[in-house]
């Protein structure tokens, strides 16, 4: 059996299209618009981040050169190569002189630091990294600006880097994971960083915190280095991985005995295994961040937790490291040492 179209039901859908056409039309460019707007959004934020990387980065280079020059002008081309190094929105950030200026920062009552240009002995820089017009580099240009009527993106970061005397207490893994060559590699590096602290301007007490199935505070905070070489010479490596229990401990060491007030308290905590003992590390780091303590954290090795060690580090605004073998994990020591005694203190 044969049924003919109605010619009425043609009728509509002819309608129906007619109607939809003229709605696509005026649609489709709010949808463009909209689209535009949100590509430019997303690159606005990825400029900030790296306008804020670059310019944390080249205040701390500045903060470090001041302490082992104590000369300004020397710290002002610190940042700016540094600065040069980074680049913002494909383009290098470049400073100029007047955007890095040298002074004094301390705590006040409230806890907070506070900087003041020029003021004496000179222990911190604030850097000013600027994309605005005026700026060496220029504002910065967006895809879809004309599009939606919006101007060039003009941001502007302030980072402060303070040099300070610092109470560290070192986290070590002695598990049995660490057997041989590794805790020979853990002893050297060890060795390393204590030298390297010796080569600073700045007066750091380091304590000494070791793990296995459990945890120990070995030595208290002390300026003299010399009896952590010995006992980090005389560790043997056995039993499981008690991370959170450690951290308690490296708490307990930056806390306690010989902790002075006006230093500023980091923990450096290092594994080459994965958590299976004990309290989650995760607890102690949240404590740790209630106190303002910094931890750092280092996995060495293929084998190392490098999840729940991030998590640590970014729960307490520290910086997580991986080393895959000896050589590299004596250069991450060797970095954290001469960062140490500088901090990003706005």
């Amino acid at each position: 059996m044969q049924f003919n179209r109605s010619p009425q039901r043609g009728s509509i859908q002819r309608r129906r299209r007619g109607a939809i056409l003229p709605m696509v039309a005026v649609l489709l460019p709010i949808l463009i618009l909209m689209l535009g707007f949100s590509v430019d959004l997303a690159f606005m934020q990825a400029t900030r981040a790296e306008l804020r990387t670059a310019t944390d980065v080249a205040a701390r280079a500045a903060a470090i050169t001041l302490a082992e020059t104590e000369n300004k002008r020397d710290a002002k081309d610190a940042a700016v190569a540094m600065a040069r190094l980074n680049k913002v929105a494909n383009k290098p950030l470049r400073l100029r002189r007047r955007d890095i200026l040298i002074g004094r920062s301390e705590r006040n009552g409230a806890g907070q630091w506070v900087f003041v240009e020029g003021d004496k002995p000179w222990n911190s820089v604030q850097v000013t990294g600027d994309r605005r017009s005026t700026s060496r580099g220029g504002a910065v240009s967006l895809f879809f600006s004309s599009l939606y009527g919006g101007k060039e993106f003009e941001p502007t970061v302030t980072s402060i880097s303070t040099f300070m005397n610092v109470d560290v207490c070192l986290v070590l893994d002695r598990s049995g994971s660490m057997k041989g060559q590794k805790l020979k590699d853990l002893q050297n590096a060890v060795s390393v960083f204590l030298y390297e602290l010796d080569q600073t301007t700045s007066d750091e007490q380091v304590a000494l915190a070791s793990y296995s199935s459990n945890a120990s505070l070995d030595l208290n905070l002390s300026t003299d280095y010399g009896p952590i070489r010995k006992k980090v010479g005389k560790y043997k490596a056995d039993g499981f991985t008690a991370i959170g229990e450690a951290l308690e401990k490296g708490i307990d060491g930056v806390t306690g005995a010989n902790h002075r007030k006006l230093s500023a308290p980091i923990i450096v905590l290092m594994t080459d295994g994965n958590h299976n003992r004990g309290i989650e590390p995760i607890v102690p780091a949240r404590t740790a961040a209630a106190q303002d303590i910094v931890v750092h954290t280092i996995t060495f090795g293929n084998d190392a937790d490098l999840t729940r060690m991030k998590a640590v580090a970014k729960e307490t605004a520290g910086t997580h490291y991986h080393a895959s073998n000896g050589a590299q994990l004596v250069e991450v020591f060797r970095t954290i040492a001469r960062t140490l005694p500088t901090q990003l203190t706005q």
